[in-house]
């Protein structure tokens, strides 16, 4: 599906009701409520009002035991269990950035991942359920905490909201395309422990640093798995920690890696390992493991794209006969300081999110 070339005016978003509720005001009230992850209460507490406005059964599902973070649960009626699931996260990385409109943009912190989503979500819900084109037990809304972080919020589902669904459809960014895949993710450690020393007289100490610089160059060297569809797997480097000061050999050094896994993920771990290898006083910590995603793409009116983030996806356990990644925005701009999303892109995504809610049913 391709958005329409005209660029929607701010109008039109508030020009979109369902009942009093409004496209723009939703989308608004939602990305100027912070919500990065593990403070996510306000915005739980604000969907669940909105929705029970709209007439829907809410439940709130406690995720974790350290401060109030729910899962919301919406569904028609009494009927928990339902064909379509539709789904996102509404919480963000940090930091919290303001609401606010330039032209045709709405930019701040959510406003493109993934309260984009969420807000054409409820509207493509509602305005179905208020026209008798959604009845009990066809689909439930859910709305899960922590996707940025160790998604917590999705295993808790998959751990204890003890409900069930045919087919799913996730949102996140993907540019108003069905998203054919996405990679796969896994994140790793590895831990030095050294001995410092007075830097004129290094053999004394052992060089945390002289340890961990030859085995992350080898890692940058691996060959990893490739697939036709996904592309290659990659590697990113993405922190360093060592050392009090130049004089000092230091005692200990960290690094945290990540793998954009496009196929196989227990090759890629095969592959760190030996890389890696048996090296004194070295500490390999596995710490996030997801393989490869493959989803449903091909459904009549839509384009599809391949993506290279991780999602929720692999975290809800639960079967699922047909699984779909629809959204508006571009993730080229999620997590960035001017992350924004087109007024068109949120227009156009009501009308994707009903068209595949409605062939998820007939599916």
């Amino acid at each position: 599906m391709v958005a329409d070339t005209e660029r929607s005016s701010h109008e039109d978003l508030e020009d979109f009701k369902v009942g009093e509720l409004s496209l723009l005001s939703l989308h608004k009230s939602l990305v100027d409520t912070p919500s990065v992850s593990k403070s996510e209460l306000k915005i739980s507490q604000l969907l669940k009002d909105s929705l029970e406005k709209a007439g829907l059964t809410v439940e709130l599902q406690m995720v974790g035991s350290g401060p109030q973070r729910y899962n919301v649960y919406a569904y028609i009626g009494k009927t928990r269990d339902t064909k379509v699931l539709v789904t996102s996260h509404i919480d963000t990385v940090p930091p919290f950035l303001p609401y606010h409109v330039d032209g045709t943009k709405i930019y701040g912190r959510g406003s493109c991942d993934a309260k984009g989503s969420v807000a054409t979500q409820i509207m493509s819900y509602l305005s179905l359920f208020k026209s008798g084109d959604l009845k009990e037990g066809d689909a439930a809304l859910l709305f899960v905490v922590d996707e940025e972080s160790s998604g917590l919020g999705m295993r808790n589902v998959s751990k204890s909201l003890n409900a069930s669904w045919e087919s799913g459809i996730f949102g996140e960014p993907t540019g108003l395309k069905l998203g054919v895949g996405h990679k796969g993710i896994y994140t790793f450690d590895i831990e030095v422990d050294g001995k410092a020393s007075h830097s004129g007289y290094p053999e004394l100490g052992i060089s945390a640093t002289e340890i961990l610089i030859p085995v992350l160059d080898k890692l940058l060297k691996m060959k990893l798995p490739e697939s036709k569809l996904l592309g290659p797997s990659t590697l990113n480097i993405g922190m360093i920690n060592a050392g009090v000061a130049p004089n000092v050999l230091p005692e200990n050094a960290t690094s945290s890696l990540s793998i954009r896994v496009a196929d196989n993920l227990p090759k890629v771990r095969e592959i760190v390992s030996e890389t890696i290898g048996n090296v004194e006083h070295l500490t390999l910590k596995p710490e996030v493991q997801v393989d490869a995603q493959y989803l449903d793409y091909k459904v009549p009116g839509f384009d599809s794209v391949i993506l290279a983030y991780s999602t929720d996806i692999p975290r809800l356990t639960v079967k699922l006969k047909h699984r779909f990644l629809y959204g508006p925005g571009s993730i080229h701009v999620a997590h960035a300081a001017n992350e924004y999303i087109e007024n068109s892109d949120l227009i156009s995504a009501i009308d994707g999110y009903q068209k595949l809610i409605k062939h998820a049913l007939q599916n």
